[in-house]
């Protein structure tokens, strides 16, 4: 199971990439302004920056939503890093731009997918990455996890290639859970990552040692 860390903040992204588990980054409009990058020239630069840090693929969202800008905007973003992939909502027009940047060689990945229809749609298009949206289905109350698990069975019956990248993780049960059913990449925070390293025995059993390596 591939980490992503989801966030446009640099010192979380080193944070993790210095732990040693960190395969990628994924950000949106929200993340950027967050973190006060506004603009598209400063927007770019800021993924530069990220692709500085990291070694694994970086997910950089469109902002357009009819094909022509989709496109024009992907093919931007593609040719500015090669760790870059290219973001694109689930859409008609999205799902079309898919398809092309897919006959084209550009990476995608499809984004706000809240079905396993829009899942299915995505694979066939060529996304490299599908992203459900793990947390805000269970922030109303659906069983997000469920939905894992039917792309993911759809996706081994028919042998697609398309990466299924749990995204909107909130904790680290989150992260178990995605990695028991089969997603090949989380993306969250980074607490849902430093989370599975904790564990009070762990805790107990190491002060316990040190007490005893005293005596």
């Amino acid at each position: 199971m591939k980490f992503f860390i989801d966030t446009a903040n640099l010192d979380d992204i080193r944070e993790a990439q210095e732990l040693g588990v960190l395969d990628g980054v994924t950000t949106n409009p929200s993340l950027m302004a967050k973190e006060g990058i506004r603009g598209k020239d400063n927007i770019l630069k800021h993924y530069l920056k990220i692709c500085e840090i990291v070694e694994g693929d970086v997910s950089a969202e469109v902002i357009a939503t009819d094909f022509d800008e989709i496109v024009k905007e992907g093919e931007e973003l593609a040719e500015l890093h090669p760790q870059i992939v290219v973001k694109v909502p689930m859409i008609r027009e999205g799902i079309k731009a898919i398809k092309y940047f897919s006959d084209q060689g550009i990476r995608t990945n499809c984004t706000l997918v809240f079905s396993a229809g829009q899942a299915l749609l995505a694979a066939k298009a060529g996304a490299t990455y599908v992203s459900p949206f793990l947390g805000r289905l269970d922030d109303i109350s659906t069983d997000g996890l469920q939905l894992i698990a039917e792309i993911r069975q759809i996706y081994d019956n028919y042998e697609f290639e398309t990466q299924i990248l749990a995204a909107s993780i909130r904790h680290t049960m989150h992260v178990v859970n995605c990695a028991k059913i089969g997603a090949d990449v989380m993306t969250g925070p980074l607490s849902s990552i430093d989370g599975l390293l904790k564990h009070p025995l762990t805790d107990s059993g190491l002060e316990k040692f040190l007490q005893d390596a005293k005596s």
